[in-house]
């Protein structure tokens, strides 16, 4: 594209000024990492688990929709050729190989994009795989908020979309350490299972707690007095972040991880809604049907009567752009949670003022 201005209109009796070049602008709206720089990284924890997992369970496969390489299954793909299938770009195909491969004795992973797998192959994963309760793990890329290409790319609401099937299960890992710790436990389970991966160079935060991840549980990873952020996926490192940056406003800040969406445990969750605390829920994901909703569900059902604030991507289509951008005009960011916590509790600081 010319971008050289117009002088037709100008007095050519003098040179022109020179003009410097257009800058182009730059994106990282399809970048492979969510990692900051100098941050604590694993790269492609799915597929290195996967290998360790194959090395020990000759039944274990890999599957891809043509897109190993971006959800990490070349890792599988490249040291294990003769266990990895590629069908090409047809989700329903992928998820109908996946359910026959399931029916042969083998516990297959199928990867693609979130979007792919849940709004073009629905069906299939509902009647083929659900249905008949097989093992079936669904490792599916990009997630909520965590590319900037747009509704096209962005599964905002795939939790949604999933948690009314029977026999599924679903997991949001926080991290590489999640994700490494979950791989082997998905195989294990008995039933389907679709997990929401982070790609790339993938940060590793819950080794820095006392932290394992269990299939089904809910883990205090902090505790606090005054607010309690009950996060799922990414936002947990976030929630995380907040936490210790509200530390600076004597706020005492509490974090529940919450990795299995479903089946939700209820258990933990009621035991941390009976203190008396500030309580907001915080999900890389619509804030219709997904943990919010799960939340607020599990404590109506048993009589909790308290308000419970979401944090989480508005019910509408999101912009494409940058992820920075993004996440704090949507809401999602570490600083938009110590923001909406302070604004919540501003009442009450008042109220300790006078």
């Amino acid at each position: 594209m010319n971008t050289t201005p117009n002088t037709s209109a100008q007095n050519t009796s003098s040179a022109p000024k020179p003009t410097a070049p257009k800058q182009r602008l730059t994106s990282d709206a399809m970048s492979a990492s969510l990692a900051r720089e100098g941050q604590r990284t694993t790269a492609a924890p799915l597929g290195h688990a996967l290998v360790e997992l194959a090395e020990r369970d000759e039944r274990v496969v890999g599957l891809s929709a043509d897109l190993a390489k971006y959800t990490d299954l070349h890792i599988l793909r490249d040291a294990m050729p003769d266990r990895f299938y590629q069908v090409g770009m047809a989700e329903q195909a992928l998820l109908g190989a996946a359910a026959g491969l399931a029916m042969e004795g083998f516990v297959p992973f199928a990867s693609t994009y979130s979007v792919f797998a849940t709004r073009r192959a629905y069906d299939f994963l509902c009647l083929d795989i659900a249905e008949a309760n097989l093992n079936v793990n669904m490792v599916c890329a990009l997630p909520g908020l965590t590319t900037g290409y747009g509704p096209s790319h962005q599964a905002t609401e795939d939790v949604a979309i999933l948690r009314g099937m029977p026999n599924l299960t679903i997991v949001d890992p926080c991290d590489a350490v999640d994700i490494e710790q979950a791989v082997a436990q998905l195989a294990a389970h008995d039933g389907p299972t679709y997990m929401r991966i982070l790609r790339g160079k993938v940060p590793r935060v819950l080794d820095e707690y006392d932290y394992t991840f269990e299939l089904g549980k809910a883990k205090l990873i902090r505790d606090g007095a005054e607010v309690l952020l009950i996060s799922t996926g990414l936002m947990t490192e976030r929630a995380l972040e907040a936490a210790k940056a509200l530390e600076a406003d004597k706020v005492d800040v509490a974090v529940l991880h919450v990795p299995t969406l479903k089946p939700l445990d209820e258990a933990t969750v009621l035991a941390e809604l009976a203190k008396d605390r500030l309580v907001l829920t915080c999900e890389n994901h619509t804030v219709i049907g997904g943990l919010f909703d799960a939340v607020a569900h599990t404590a109506v059902r048993d009589g909790v009567l308290r308000q419970i604030t979401p944090i989480g991507l508005p019910d509408e289509f999101l912009d494409a752009g940058a992820l920075p951008t993004l996440n704090d005009r949507y809401g999602v960011s570490t600083a938009k949670i110590a923001e909406k916590v302070k604004t919540l509790l501003h009442p009450r600081h008042t109220e300790r003022v006078d």
